[in-house]
This record gives C-alpha cells, sequence and structure tokens, in this order.
C-alpha cells in the first residue's frame, strides 16, 4: 500500500464528505448515531470475537497490562458503548447556534453563526470505544473524521468501523464521513497530520511521547495537552474537614488520570493541624509521600522531594508536598510548575478565593472542589474528546462546542456603506 495515495484518498474523500455533514440536520446526525448504536448492539458477537484477536495478539506481543486493560471489550464495554451513542444523540446540536445579534448605527445587524470546523483527525491509543466516542462528537458537531486508532486495536477498530457505516448509510449521509484507518504503518500518522488541505484540526489522545511527536510534526492545527500536573492549594483560612475529603479524594479516587492532584501545597499556619491526619489516610492507601524539608519535618518518613518531582505528572500512587507562606508562595509554585491543566484551592476566604480564581493561569480553577472534576461529563458537556490545555481556541474539557467555531453573520435589508 502507497501510504502517501492512500492518505490523500481518505483526505479528499473527508473533504468532501464534510460539507454534506455541516449541512445535516439535527434529526439526521441524530438517525445516524442511533443507527450506529443499533448496528453496534447486532454486531455484538463480531466485536467481541474482533476484539479477541486483538487480545491474543497482544499477549503473544508482550502488551503491558495496563494496555491490555484498556484494550479489553466485554459485553458490559458494548453496552457503554451504545450508551454513548445515545446519550450524544441527546445532546444538543450546537452547529446553527446564533448568538449576540445586535443592530449597528447603519441599521445592519450582526451577530454570530456556531459552525463546524470542518475535517478533524484523532489519532488515540489502546481504547477501542474512543472509535465511536470520536466519531459521534465529531458528527454531531458536524464534522467528518479521519479516526487512527492503535495498531493494537486494529480488528477491534475495524468491527466498530463496519457500525459506523452502516449508521451513516442507514441516515443517508456519506460513508466517509467518519473513516477509521485500515492500516497500522506508523506513516499514516505523519501523513495525517501534515495534510493542512485535507484536515483542519488533530486531536492526540494517548501518552505524553505520542501528543509531543504530534506537537511537534504537525502542521495542521492541534488541540492537545501533554501533562495533568494539578495542584491542590490548603490556604490558611482552610475549613479543616474540607481540606482533608478534598486532597484525599484528588489524588486516590482514580491515580491514571490527567486531572488527578500530583502536588499537594499547605500553608505553613496548617500544617501541624492537618498535614500528618491527610498523610496517614494517604499512606493507609498505598501512596508514597515526597516533600519538601518542612514537610519532611513533619512527615518523618517522607523522602526528599526534587525539582523533578515537582514538575512530574506521576500517574501513580505518588504525592509530592511542598509547605508554602500563604497564597503569593502557592501561586508562584504553581505558575513555575503546572502544566496548566487544573488546579485547586481549599479556603473560606472569599477574596483569597477569587484572587485564585482570577490569577491561576490553568485550563480549570476551582475552589473547594476536587480536580478530579475537571472532565467534561462532570461539566455538563454529555461527553469529551479530551482536555486542552492551549490557550486558542477550545480550552479545558473538549466537548460539542468545542468541535465547533464562530463565523459573523450580518443580516441587512438592500443596506450599503456610504
Amino acid at each position: 500500500m502507497d501510504i502517501k495515495q492512500y492518505m490523500t484518498e481518505l483526505g479528499r474523500q473527508a473533504r468532501q464528505a464534510s460539507r454534506a455533514v455541516a449541512a445535516a440536520d439535527s434529526g439526521m446526525k441524530n438517525r445516524a448515531l442511533l443507527a450506529m448504536a443499533a448496528a453496534v448492539d447486532t454486531r455484538r458477537q463480531e466485536i467481541l470475537a474482533a476484539n479477541a484477536k486483538d487480545l491474543a495478539a497482544g499477549e503473544a506481543s508482550g502488551l503491558e497490562p495496563a494496555l491490555m486493560d484498556r484494550l479489553a471489550l466485554n459485553d458490559k464495554g458494548i453496552d457503554g458503548i451504545i450508551e454513548g451513542l445515545t446519550q450524544v444523540a441527546a445532546l444538543a446540536d450546537p452547529v446553527g447556534a446564533i448568538s449576540d445579534m445586535n443592530y449597528r448605527p447603519s441599521g445592519i445587524q450582526v451577530g454570530k453563526m456556531r459552525v463546524p470546523l470542518g475535517v478533524i483527525g484523532i489519532i488515540y491509543e489502546s481504547r477501542p470505544n474512543v472509535t465511536l466516542e470520536a466519531a459521534s462528537l465529531c458528527l454531531k458537531s458536524g464534522n467528518a473524521a479521519i479516526l487512527r486508532g492503535g495498531s493494537e486495536a486494529i480488528h477491534s477498530n475495524q468491527a466498530l468501523a463496519l457500525c459506523i457505516r452502516e449508521g451513516l448509510a442507514a441516515a443517508g449521509l456519506p460513508e466517509t464521513a467518519v473513516q477509521v484507518l485500515e492500516t497500522t504503518d506508523r506513516a499514516a500518522v505523519g501523513e495525517l497530520i501534515t495534510m493542512p488541505e485535507f484536515v483542519d484540526v488533530v486531536v492526540p489522545r494517548g501518552g505524553k511521547g505520542l501528543i509531543e511527536r504530534i506537537a511537534r510534526d504537525a502542521t495542521v492545527t492541534v488541540i492537545k495537552h501533554l501533562d495533568g500536573i494539578c495542584h491542590v492549594y490548603i490556604d490558611d483560612a482552610a475549613d479543616a474537614e474540607k481540606a482533608f475529603d478534598i486532597a484525599l479524594n484528588a489524588k486516590t479516587h482514580r491515580y491514571g488520570t490527567c486531572n488527578t492532584m500530583e502536588t499537594l501545597l499547605i500553608a505553613e499556619s496548617r500544617v501541624e493541624e492537618l498535614l500528618p491526619r491527610i498523610a496517614d489516610a494517604m499512606i493507609a492507601k498505598g501512596v508514597e509521600l515526597r516533600g519538601c524539608p518542612r514537610t519532611r519535618q513533619v512527615l518523618m518518613g517522607a523522602a526528599d522531594a526534587t525539582d523533578e518531582d515537582w514538575a512530574t505528572e506521576y500517574l501513580a500512587p505518588i504525592l509530592s508536598i511542598r509547605v508554602v507562606a500563604g497564597l503569593e508562595e502557592a501561586m508562584d509554585h504553581i505558575a513555575q510548575y503546572s502544566s496548566g491543566h487544573t488546579e485547586s484551592i481549599v479556603t473560606e476566604n472569599y477574596t483569597t478565593g477569587r484572587r485564585f480564581l482570577r490569577e491561576v493561569d490553568s485550563s480549570s480553577v476551582m475552589i473547594n472542589a476536587s480536580t478530579r472534576f475537571a472532565d467534561g461529563f462532570e461539566y455538563g458537556l454529555g461527553a469529551e474528546i479530551g482536555i486542552s490545555t492551549d490557550k486558542i481556541h477550545a480550552r479545558g474539557p473538549v466537548g460539542l462546542e468545542g468541535l465547533t467555531s464562530q463565523k459573523y453573520i450580518v443580516l441587512g435589508d438592500g443596506h450599503i456603506r456610504g
């Protein structure tokens, strides 16, 4: 297979299909999504058989257990895919929404209309369910999609791709509106991210290495985040119970997610009172503690935290702890080490909380809440394609609205400019 030729053809087909998808009304898109869900249910055994092939190949090649776990599908997983498609179909359609209409002195009306981005390329690893998540969100937001899943899930993704094509055809939409790559050749990724004539945006979902490579080599706009180095700061005016509950949840609810706390900052005035209890609870859950010199005076068993620790996304039961003089020093630490994902302050001081919200420059900033809430579903987006720490276009959880843009619209009645 000539990869360049293959990708160029996919790009041409996606660009052509994008016009039909952008023009499709909500009913047509919803019919496609529900037909996909029905096809997944009908082809359940075929999908599980294809997944079994991927699992066997993964075991034979020594795929690490965490990736094997993400790769595996079962009946519950299939039900989750079906439920996800149904939920996206029920979401409000952002395309065509008009806002900010106002009359200008000339008599014209000026406003904005929400429109699709065009063609979205999504590159992801392991999880076959992402194939349907990505397809559904791109379609509902009026975009065509080119999907490149991990080579370890090739059989599963092709089985799911058949369901996608059946759903599109049932709704009268071009089957090329969502195309799942049929090759495992890594060169296809290089082509996908360097076709600005066909692809408008690329969204990488995977490990830091993959995202760094995409961000470095792409000539297409990329929506991404590299790290989730998230902080919780316990302020002088924190409520003790809230501080305990939030810190424990932010770290131990799940270890391997991008919105998990990696560094706990605590005001000096609250160290003796709060830190030993928080530390005991962390240790009871198997969390390794690494701290600054002041932390280690209070927690004799804590390891020495280095500059590398402050800048590390552990994705593991490891927590860095730093004692700070107060708000200013906490915000200075966050400014130096944060990846711009999510930060939270625990405080009962309204003025301090408002300063934290205003001055901390991350995609999600919280008062008295666990960083684990930084999620599209929890934010009411229904679903998300990923988290963006970029500052232009989409920032934070990227849902349907994040996969659209706005254009100005002008309404006149024979108006001419004098």
